[in-house]
């Protein structure tokens, strides 16, 4: 395939909402490629957290406006792209470890604040951040696997991840009665953070 892509500063396979203000370190692709395997678990525990985080939003925010319908065909969404990586790391003998966390959704989390409408704002806008940060590295992992399958697979994903994120987007715009300057105004707060966030955590054989 194509020799290794020049990261964007917005997702690379969408126009989404969220534009990340750093790139992914151009080292991160050829280390996830070269240890794709510990890729691939993360990735699974990844999708897993992501059909929990939906149905918590779902059991945390049931009177949001369109929240319940959205959060429980996105978990079920989330829940089959687990299944397809479990069959992937199964076709090349994988099995799923114990998950070790995730330091960058961690760091992430500690910025999200802790009265009530603001946590529920905070929390979606997290969520599409990191939606938005998977769909840069799964676009990046489309163009830089050698397997034709593969690297479709993971096109495919990458084009799941960025309507994620403007989904989350358009619902914590909600949250805020509509209120999407101030929406927006927080975003960017929280995206400087994921920046530092990104840089404290480091390059590793992760999605994130």
């Amino acid at each position: 395939m194509s020799s290794r892509p020049t990261p964007s500063r917005r997702p690379l396979s969408g126009a989404g909402p969220v534009i990340l203000h750093a790139p992914t370190d151009p080292g991160w692709l050829p280390l996830a490629l070269a240890h794709f395997d510990a890729v691939l678990v993360d990735h699974a525990h990844c999708e897993k957290k992501a059909a929990a985080n939906a149905l918590s939003m779902l059991q945390a925010y049931p009177d949001l406006p369109g929240l319940p319908s959205q959060m429980a065909r996105l978990a079920r969404e989330e829940s089959a792209h687990l299944a397809r990586v479990l069959d992937l790391m199964a076709a090349r003998g994988l099995t799923l470890t114990k998950d070790a966390g995730d330091p960058y959704a961690q760091g992430l989390q500690k910025h999200v604040r802790t009265p009530a409408l603001e946590r529920r704002v905070d929390r979606l806008l997290v969520a599409a951040i990191i939606e938005a940060r998977s769909c840069e590295r799964l676009s990046l992992l489309a163009e830089g696997l050698t397997d034709p399958a593969l690297a479709r697979f993971y096109g495919e994903l990458a084009q799941s991840e960025d309507g994620h994120q403007s989904l989350f987007h358009r619902l914590a715009v909600t949250a805020s009665n509509g209120d999407e300057a101030a929406v927006d105004a927080r975003l960017q707060h929280l995206l400087a953070q994921e920046s530092q966030v990104l840089a404290s955590v480091g390059l590793r054989a992760a999605i994130h």
